[in-house]
């Protein structure tokens, strides 16, 4: 292990895993808008709370967890419209608005974090 990792240990991998996973869940959100009036599309999205806790105890899903998202998956492939797309924009916008407040939040995480660990190498 070099010095970096025993410096920084698992906080940062763990802050910069869940900042990808919500950066990856809003390109998801964002083009389900997009493909809005597309026929035939499909909404695609991500369980954050079960991505998240898989990356932190790997293999450890809690079986209600694993039937919020398979209830949430079957629900994606059903239609809403007749032209066959399943995408419901109240929907998508609200998801969009939470993933940007985890994400502010994650980003205030990590801004203590490193600010914290600036005033212990200052010696404050």
């Amino acid at each position: 292990m070099s010095i970096i990792d025993n410096l920084f240990g698992p906080q940062v991998a763990n802050i910069e895993s869940a900042m990808s996973k919500a950066t990856q869940r809003q390109a998801m959100l964002s083009d389900n808008v997009a493909n809005l009036n597309t026929p035939g599309f499909k909404r695609k999205d991500v369980d954050f709370n079960i991505l998240l806790q898989e990356e932190m105890t790997p293999g450890k899903l809690r079986e209600q967890q694993l039937a919020e998202q398979q209830a949430q998956e079957a629900s994606d492939q059903t239609s809403l419209r007749v032209d066959g797309n399943n995408v419901d924009l109240e929907r998508e916008v609200m998801g969009i608005a939470e993933t940007q407040l985890r994400y502010s939040a994650l980003a205030d995480v990590a801004s203590t974090y490193f600010s914290d660990l600036k005033s212990v190498i200052k010696g404050q």
